[in-house]
């Protein structure tokens, strides 16, 4: 992939704790304004790789760019060009949901902070709410607005962890449907989840992260190569993206629950 396409490059990233070895060599690279989902079970590292990412956690060996910049020597280029929202809404209950886009700008030191926080909350579908406090809003609707809050000042690259967790299918939806025009705005996405099927409807490309190695990496129609199609009545019918993990990890259905 050449650089001028490529959002992130990962080479031989390697990290522990203690005697745990939780990286063992991550290799991998992410498009420009793709959405790139990386799966693995519980304790199989994909948190410490987006802490390293995002200049929260430094390696032990290994490379790492975002944005064209070098984690490690321009730890501040980085943080310019990124956002990060965890699994949780950081969002401020007592103020409405415009106060706390204008509070986020302002910390930002982005101008016309009002502006920016109505068009956000038109793009987000919150404009309605705007005047109300979050305590107010449904899960769904702090998930954008915390989505909303972490685009301002334009970041290049966005960082999803878990984005959906706790949330109902409704709400679930909602986010999706903000995940995909972020990409198709020009942002891109680097996703972990714990749902495969969100990897299946939103992934441009997906890794799976297995014993602190990318142990494959591709499209969807890639990764059902690995696998035959199962014939059901004649019709053959393409493996789904957790028989794919399952099949390629060992894991029984336990382990694709809350992959971390």
């Amino acid at each position: 992939m050449e650089a001028s396409t490529t959002a992130l490059q990962v080479r031989g990233l390697e990290k522990s704790y203690d005697k745990v070895h939780v990286l063992r060599g991550v290799d991998f690279d992410v498009a420009r304004g793709s959405i790139f989902a990386l799966l693995g079970s519980n304790g199989a590292g994909k948190t410490t790789i987006v802490r390293i990412l995002t200049t929260l956690l430094k390696p032990d060996s290994g490379t790492a760019s975002v944005g064209g910049f070098d984690v490690g020597s321009q730890p501040a280029r980085v943080r310019e060009s990124i956002s990060l929202t965890g699994q949780f809404a950081a969002v401020d209950e007592i103020l409405t949901g415009r106060e706390n886009l204008i509070m986020i700008a302002r910390l930002r030191h982005v101008k016309h902070a009002g502006q920016i926080a109505d068009d956000l909350l038109g793009r987000f579908g919150l404009a309605e709410a705007a005047g109300r406090r979050v305590s107010t809003y449904s899960g769904g609707m702090r998930r954008r607005l915390d989505i909303a809050m972490s685009l301002i000042g334009s970041p290049q690259i966005i960082f999803l962890d878990e984005p959906t967790t706790g949330l109902d299918p409704e709400g679930r939806i909602e986010v999706w449907k903000v995940i995909q025009n972020l990409a198709d705005s020009g942002t891109t996405v680097f996703l972990t989840t714990q749902y495969l099927d969100e990897a299946e409807k939103l992934a441009d490309r997906i890794a799976i992260l297995h014993q602190g190695t990318i142990i494959v990496s591709g499209t969807l129609a890639n990764l059902r190569k690995l696998l035959p199609p199962a014939k059901a009545e004649y019709v053959e019918r393409q493996p789904t993206l957790e028989e794919i993990f399952l099949a390629i990890t060992g894991s029984d259905n336990s382990d694709t629950k809350e992959p971390r």
